[in-house]
């Protein structure tokens, strides 16, 4: 067996287990399949739903598929632990740490806030993620554990009805506010810019930046496209860093879609 690989397998005989099949097809011990179960790497279609499969002793179903995605490096990953700011019994509201993920993959999903929330809460619940940070960025995040809620959150976030405030560090010195309205991917993306202190030393600017909207690294797109990388962005800095990108979601303020009370939460910084 190589690193990375994928099984697809046809459910033909009754009475048996995942673990049964992906022992024989795949040649690894029961407990490490049972582990890659519980890390989100195995999959069951049925009919016309196909879903993660974390329950090593179910009894597969007649006329199924079992999917199983192995990938050694994504399996052994180590997320860093989430720091739960809030439980609000319907959602939660975590600081996510630098290289935890907010969406999963076919691969996996155990280094994902999600994942770690249904794992950490007391008492347990499902949890569904309505919006995003970037691996690399650090900060406020909330996790729905209801897919009730969860809609009313994504209903939130698209009609632009909570306030988020980031803090960033970036390159250069920039002097006075700036309202940044510059489309992105042929999406309106508005961000404002306030500096609040300057480093001589190193010379960089740390930021509070606001944004409208919620693009695709909108953040980091904005700042770069005006000479001011984000310190530590590998992907649109014009500097190689050995510091990790900084980037907080520090601050998040909204009426809760469930009860209408003002809810504002914020790390220090």
């Amino acid at each position: 067996m190589t690193e990375k690989e994928e099984y697809h397998i046809p459910i033909i005989e009754d009475g048996k287990t995942a673990v049964d099949y992906l022992s024989t097809a795949s040649g690894l011990s029961r407990q490490k399949i049972k582990q890659s179960m519980q890390k989100g790497a195995v999959w069951l279609t049925h009919k016309k739903s196909t879903q993660r499969l974390r329950r090593a002793k179910k009894v597969l179903p007649l006329e199924s598929e079992l999917h199983f995605y192995f990938d050694l490096k994504i399996l052994n990953m180590q997320p860093l632990p989430a720091e739960l700011v809030s439980d609000e019994g319907d959602y939660s509201v975590w600081n996510k740490p630098y290289g935890m993920l907010s969406q999963g993959s076919k691969w996996g999903d155990h280094c994902t806030i999600y994942r770690w929330a249904e794992q950490h809460l007391q008492p347990e619940r499902p949890a569904f993620i309505v919006h995003r940070l970037d691996r690399a960025a650090t900060g406020l995040i909330i996790v729905a554990h209801k897919k009730q809620t969860a809609a009313l959150f994504s209903k939130l976030f698209q009609q632009r009805d909570l306030e988020k405030h980031y803090r960033v560090w970036v390159e250069g010195n920039i002097k006075e506010a700036m309202h940044i309205d510059r489309p992105l991917a042929g999406k309106k993306a508005v961000s404002h810019i306030n500096p609040l202190q300057f480093n001589m030393q190193t010379q960089q600017t740390l930021l509070d930046v606001h944004i409208e909207t919620g693009r695709k690294h909108q953040i980091r797109q904005h700042l770069s496209s005006l000479g001011f990388p984000v310190v530590g962005d590998r992907l649109y800095g014009t500097q190689k860093s050995e510091q990790n990108l900084q980037l907080t979601a520090y601050s998040l303020a909204f009426d809760c879609p469930i009860n209408g009370t003002h809810k504002k939460f914020q790390l220090r910084t």
